[in-house]
C-alpha cells in the first residue's frame, strides 16, 4: 500500500432528503469532494441490512445489502416510482436532519420500496444476478419472508417446522411466500445494481472504497438459521458457546456480545470453503478490506451460552495462518487491513507478521502517560493505517476533554505546543497522524468538522443512541477540501 490519505465517513452518515445515507446524488457528491481533497479513500462500514441495536455488524446476512441504502429517485428514474411518492415517504420536519430515526425508517421505506417492486419487471440483467448470488439469495430472501410472517422474532422463536427447516415446510413456505421472497430478491437486485454504480463511479474519480467484514456472524440471521455446522450449534439450534472479551480495567464483567462461534474444525475439513465465499464476495463490492477483531483467528474467547456476563469465558485456538495461507493460495494477494486493537498477546502479534497485513494504529490510545505506547507515531512501522479515532471511539474533540489532564498535558507535550484552541485541536492530532511514516491515514469525518462527543457514532457494548449521527449537508465545503488538499500535500499522501 502506498502513502496514501482517506476518510471514514459510514454510508448512513451521508447527508440525504429520506432519513439515512444511501446512494443518492449526495453520495456522489461526496466523492468529487474526496477527489477535490486528495483523498484516494474512502472507509465505510458494513453494507449489510442492520439487525439488533441498528448495528451493522449484527446483520440478518453476511452477504446480503441494505435496503435503506437504495435512492428512491434513482427508481424514479426506472419508472418504478414518482417523486410525488418520493416526496411522501421524507422524514416530517419534526425528524432531526443530522439523527437516523430507525423506526421511522422501518415503518416507511418497504413500503415505498414495496411499491417500486409492483411495478417492476424482470429482465434479462436480474435473472443474471439470480443466477450468480443463488447460492445465499435463496436462503437470505426465504429467511426474510418466514421472519416476516413470524412477527419478525428471532428465528428461535419461531414455529418448530421453520425454525428446524423441516424440508416439507420448507417446500411449502417457497410456495406461500412466494410474493415476499421476490420482494427480497428485488430489493437484493436494486442495491447491488446501485452500490456497483457507485463504486465504479468513486473508482473513475480516483477514489478506493476501503469496506468492513466483521468477524462474527449475527446469531438471528440467515447464515446461522440456514448453515447451522458452520457454528457452534448444539441442541435446538442454540449456540453451546457465543462471543465476547474479558474483563479488563475498563469492564469488570467483560464485553459479551453474543456472537455464535465458529465450528473451525468443519471450516478446516471443508478447505475454508465458506470463508473463501465471504472474502471473495467482499472484495466484490470494495477495493480494500478491513477484517474487524483480528485477534479472534489467532484464539477467541468462548463465553459458556446463557451466561450473563463475560467473567467465566476461556481462550480457544482460532485458525491462524491455516485460513489466511488459504486465502492466499486460493484468491491471491489481497488488500486486507487487520483491526489488531485491544490486547495482544505474541502469538497475535506474529500471526500480523505472518500474514503480511497492515494493522491499525489509533492516536487516542496513544496518550496515557503512565505507560509506554506503541500507538505513539514515531513508534509505527510503515506497514500499518493510523486513525486519530475509528466509529467505536468517540470524536478526537470530545476525546481530549475526556481524558485525564496529565494526558493532556503529555499529548501537548509531545505535540511540543503549550495549549490547544478549542475548536482547531483535532487538526493538531490530524497533522500528527498525517506526518507519520504510515502507509495509510485514514480520518474520520467528524475529526475534520472539529466536532465534539454529539457526533460519536458507537459506544461498544451499549444499546441506545447509537449508529445514528448524519452529516449536515453543508459541511463539505470547498474550503475544507482546500484545507485537506494541502495538509495531504505537505505530507506527502497525494
Amino acid at each position: 500500500m502506498k502513502r496514501y490519505a482517506g476518510v471514514l465517513l459510514p454510508v448512513t452518515s451521508l447527508p440525504s432528503k429520506y432519513g439515512i445515507g444511501c446512494f443518492d446524488q449526495a453520495a456522489y457528491d461526496f466523492v468529487d469532494w474526496l477527489q477535490k481533497a486528495g483523498q484516494r479513500y474512502w472507509q465505510i462500514l458494513p453494507l449489510g441490512p442492520t439487525g439488533y441495536g441498528d448495528s451493522p455488524y449484527q446483520s440478518f446476512s453476511t452477504f446480503a445489502g441494505n435496503p435503506y441504502f437504495i435512492d428512491p429517485e434513482t427508481l424514479v428514474e426506472e419508472g418504478l416510482l414518482n417523486l410525488h411518492e418520493c416526496e411522501d415517504s421524507m422524514p416530517a420536519e419534526t425528524v432531526e436532519e443530522t439523527s437516523i430515526d430507525y423506526e421511522w425508517l422501518y415503518q416507511h421505506r418497504f413500503a415505498l420500496l414495496h411499491q417500486a417492486f409492483l411495478r417492476f419487471k424482470p429482465d434479462a440483467d436480474y435473472d443474471r444476478f439470480l443466477a450468480e448470488n443463488e447460492d445465499w439469495l435463496t436462503d437470505y430472501c426465504l429467511y426474510m419472508a418466514i421472519k416476516a410472517s413470524q412477527g419478525n422474532v428471532s428465528f428461535i422463536e419461531w414455529k418448530d417446522e421453520y425454525r428446524n427447516r423441516d424440508p416439507k415446510a420448507m417446500v411449502e413456505a417457497k410456495e406461500t411466500f412466494r410474493q415476499e421472497i421476490d420482494f427480497y430478491r428485488f430489493q437484493q437486485y436494486e442495491f447491488r445494481k446501485q452500490w456497483d454504480k457507485l463504486h465504479a463511479y468513486a473508482n473513475k474519480q480516483g477514489v478506493e472504497i476501503i469496506g468492513d467484514i466483521p468477524i462474527y456472524v449475527a446469531f438471528d440471521s440467515a447464515d446461522t438459521w440456514a448453515d447451522p455446522k458452520l457454528f457452534q450449534i448444539g441442541e435446538n439450534n442454540l449456540p453451546t458457546g457465543v462471543a465476547g472479551c474479558p474483563p479488563d480495567a475498563f469492564s469488570a464483567t467483560g464485553q459479551l456480545w453474543g456472537n455464535p462461534l465458529f465450528n473451525w474444525e468443519y471450516h478446516k475439513q471443508t478447505g475454508y470453503a465458506w470463508w473463501l465465499k465471504r472474502i471473495a464476495h467482499c472484495f466484490s463490492l470494495y477495493d480494500v478490506v478491513r477484517i474487524d477483531h483480528f485477534r479472534g483467528f489467532d484464539e477467541y474467547y468462548a463465553i459458556p451460552y446463557g451466561d450473563k456476563t463475560a467473567e467465566f469465558g476461556k481462550w480457544m485456538p482460532g485458525p491462524g495462518m491455516d485460513l489466511f495461507g488459504t486465502v492466499k493460495e486460493k484468491l491471491g494477494d489481497l488488500r486486507i487491513i487487520a483491526e489488531d486493537l485491544g490486547f495482544l498477546t505474541d502469538s497475535v502479534r506474529q500471526l500480523l507478521v505472518d500474514s503480511g497485513y497492515p494493522g491499525m494504529k489509533v492516536l487516542q490510545f496513544a496518550f496515557d502517560s503512565r505507560e509506554p505506547s506503541n500507538y505513539l507515531p514515531h513508534t509505527y512501522p510503515r506497514n500499518c493505517v493510523v486513525y486519530t479515532g475509528t466509529h467505536d471511539n468517540t470524536t478526537t474533540r470530545g476525546w481530549y476533554h475526556e481524558i485525564r489532564p496529565d494526558c493532556r498535558a503529555f499529548a501537548k507535550e509531545y505535540m511540543h505546543v503549550d495549549a490547544l484552541d478549542e475548536d482547531n485541536l483535532s487538526w493538531n492530532f490530524i497533522s500528527l497522524a498525517m506526518s507519520s511514516v504510515a502507509n495509510l491515514c485514514v480520518i474520520p469525518m467528524q475529526d475534520y468538522l472539529c466536532l465534539d462527543e454529539k457526533a460519536r457514532i458507537n459506544t461498544p457494548s451499549t444499546l441506545g443512541g447509537n449508529w445514528t449521527w448524519r452529516m449536515d449537508g453543508e459541511a463539505f465545503t470547498s474550503e475544507l477540501a482546500k484545507q485537506i488538499h494541502r495538509m495531504t500535500e505537505i505530507y506527502g499522501r497525494l
